[in-house]
């Protein structure tokens, strides 16, 4: 054998084979972020660490030089200075299946219903992978979700993508369970992020129900959650949408809430050093809620669809706040619920004057469209002349139009409103708003 090849052979053998993984040490904790030395580990892999309670998993989520930084997916306790920290083998993707339908399951797949393990071979990347958006397929066809005002004024396409604009308290969990009920969709996956624990309990037993949650797939990450617990529910959520429509099926996916997603990117960009931009907001909150809505949406051909309502949490009912401006810019449309209408009783309390559904024209008759611009006029022709009318300003008949959209407003208010139970198909919403508007 020449010198040549056995250098070679020699350089496979120390290249080539496995080698042990190296264990580091813990040094410190910030906060709620563990920093490690004398390990290498990629970011996005899982790291095992020590404690007097047992070992952890925590997230490599940045570095520094020789430093690492892990971001644990549970409550830590029981951690000591130099605590041992080992880089895991990669880790297999989340499990997918039809075996999840009807599951509650957490952040990481695991079920929280107890009704056992999971069992399927199929697994899938929390990353997803991306659509040449020339690839998908145009949203040319509506989807019903039960819902008069929404169905018959603000009428969402299969495939779109959609923001229910909501402060706290105006109904937003029961809009949703509404559209759960009352959806043509074959598939529902409900992302229930950062809600509190009673919530998630009353949301699935009274809101969804057996007859929705037959066809649903549960995922929650509470309030207690970690941050990193809450960031993939998100991408578990959409993850397991992704399979679903790539079986052909339509997918309604329901995300609640896209604020808590960025709120947990911003406790763990902060905490890893990264500076604030925005109102307190790092620039990788923006960076990544793009990256999180873009998953949602029709497929290539042969595909299904996901059409996806992200809920938006408005801090005092101000739509300027950086994260629903940003998530309104990167939608097909919004649905603001408005607390004045929620105080009077009126539900689903939806403001259809600030709510728009980009992609109505394309997918809905031009006498729909004509009707939801005559609804809108009613509606902005009441609200300017409110005041007028009840101290007694105005005289009936010194304006026909004011006239006649007073004289439509009550039967207006009748069509908005809907019980919490009850469930409108899509033709009879079109056909009980071309009735109301016709007396």
């Amino acid at each position: 054998m020449s010198a040549l090849a056995e250098r070679l052979k020699h350089w496979q053998v120390d290249n080539l084979a496995p080698k042990p993984v190296a264990s580091g040490k813990l040094v410190r904790m910030v906060g709620l972020t563990l920093e490690a030395i004398g390990c290498r580990a990629p970011i996005g892999s899982v790291c095992s660490v020590d404690t007097l309670n047992g070992t952890i998993e925590a997230e490599v989520v940045g570095f520094a030089g020789e430093l690492l930084y892990l971001m644990p997916n549970e409550q830590v306790s029981g951690v000591l200075p130099g605590a041992r920290v080992t880089p895991l083998a990669e880790r297999g993707h989340l499990a997918v299946g039809m075996e999840l339908l009807g599951r509650v399951i957490d952040g990481m797949g695991n079920p929280l219903d107890g009704k056992g393990d999971i069992y399927t071979d199929k697994r899938a990347s929390l990353e997803g992978t991306p659509i040449n958006p020339l690839a998908r397929q145009p949203i040319r066809e509506p989807l019903d979700v039960g819902i008069k005002a929404i169905n018959g004024l603000l009428t969402v396409g299969k495939g779109q993508r959609i923001g229910l604009f909501a402060g706290s308290g105006v109904g937003k969990s029961v809009t949703l369970g509404m559209m759960t009920r009352g959806t043509t969709a074959q598939v529902v996956v409900v992302g229930l992020i950062g809600e509190r624990g009673r919530e998630v309990k009353e949301f699935i037993d009274d809101i969804l129900g057996e007859e929705g949650r037959a066809r649903a797939v549960v995922v929650a990450a509470p309030a207690d959650a970690s941050p990193l617990m809450r960031l993939k529910g998100c991408q578990t959520a959409l993850t397991i949408a992704e399979y679903f429509r790539d079986l052909g099926l339509d997918v309604l996916l329901l995300m609640d809430s896209l604020t808590r997603f960025a709120q947990a990117q911003r406790e763990i960009a902060l905490s890893v050093g990264e500076p604030p931009a925005t109102k307190g907001y790092p620039p990788s909150v923006f960076a990544r809620l793009p990256s999180l809505v873009e998953r949602a949406g029709n497929g290539a051909v042969g595909q299904g669809s996901i059409t996806a309502f992200f809920t938006v949490l408005t801090e005092g009912d101000d739509l300027q706040d950086p994260i629903a401006d940003a998530a309104r810019a990167i939608l097909d449309g919004h649905i603001v619920l408005s607390r004045e209408l929620a105080d009077s009783g009126h539900y689903p309390a939806i403001d259809v004057e600030r709510s728009v559904s980009r992609v109505m024209p394309n997918i809905t008759s031009e006498e729909q469209i004509l009707m939801s611009k005559a609804v809108r006029q009613v509606l902005s022709v009441c609200r300017k002349n409110q005041d007028l009318v009840s101290i007694g300003a105005y005289k009936p008949g010194s304006d026909a139009a004011v006239d006649q959209a007073f004289s439509i407003k009550p039967r207006l208010d009748g069509y908005l409103q809907q019980g919490m139970k009850e469930v409108v198909p899509f033709d009879m919403c079109v056909n009980m708003l071309r009735s109301t508007l016709q007396g």
